[in-house]
């Protein structure tokens, strides 16, 4: 064999082991696992933040309702009257009723951020209102809570109490925007939480 035919033979087997070393790569699983856990690794993690926040939110969902009942109960029986019971200490007392896992601001009960509370009397059922007060008829609006009072009635009156609490969103990135109530530019941090009760008053003394 001559020289030129030994660096041919030479060439050859340095370019079959680079094409060899190429499919061997191109073959291999190795650390597979790990790049395709780093691929969908946001994703999932996004996914189980959001179901763990979706269920603190129906639990504070369930807390602002129960604090609704309570309250209208009070209202129902005579516990909680206008002459005895202002706006303050009204909120104050919601805010009692939700603080296992809602907390008030030291100044919430005085001037509402998150928690707004509208109570009135209606002179018949079917003048109960059956929408969220919004600032703008457009497509995104916020609450408008300058339309809420603060009105019991007497005895046998027909009442309503309703609240709402703007629940701020960490991780549930598609809650805010499932709500037509937020700021007109479409943006928002909050999930709006409604509550709703309306009763007669009992006839007490």
């Amino acid at each position: 064999m001559t020289e030129l035919d030994q660096t041919a033979e030479r060439t050859d087997r340095r370019q079959c082991r680079r094409w060899w070393s190429i499919a061997a790569f191109t073959r291999s699983r190795d650390g597979a696992a790990a790049i395709e856990f780093a691929l969908l690794a946001i994703p999932y993690f996004m996914v189980v933040f959001a179901i763990i926040e979706t269920f603190i939110a129906f639990a504070g969902q369930e807390l602002v309702s129960n604090a609704v009942d309570t309250l209208s109960r009070k209202i129902r029986t005579g516990q909680i009257t206008a002459a005895n019971t202002d706006r303050t200490a009204f909120r104050t007392a919601f805010c009692k009723e939700i603080s296992i896992l809602i907390t008030c601001s030291t100044t919430e009960a005085a001037t509402p951020s998150k928690l707004f509370v509208d109570v009135r009397n209606f002179s018949t059922f079917g003048a109960i209102p059956t929408t969220i007060p919004k600032k703008t008829t457009a497509a995104y609006s916020d609450l408008d809570s300058s339309a809420l009072q603060y009105a019991p009635g007497g005895a046998g009156t027909i009442n309503m109490v309703r609240a709402y609490y703007k629940w701020q969103v960490i991780g549930d990135l598609i809650r805010p925007y499932i709500s037509n109530v937020r700021p007109s530019d479409g943006s928002s941090a909050y999930f709006l939480i409604v509550a709703t009760a309306a009763f007669q008053n009992e006839q007490y003394p």
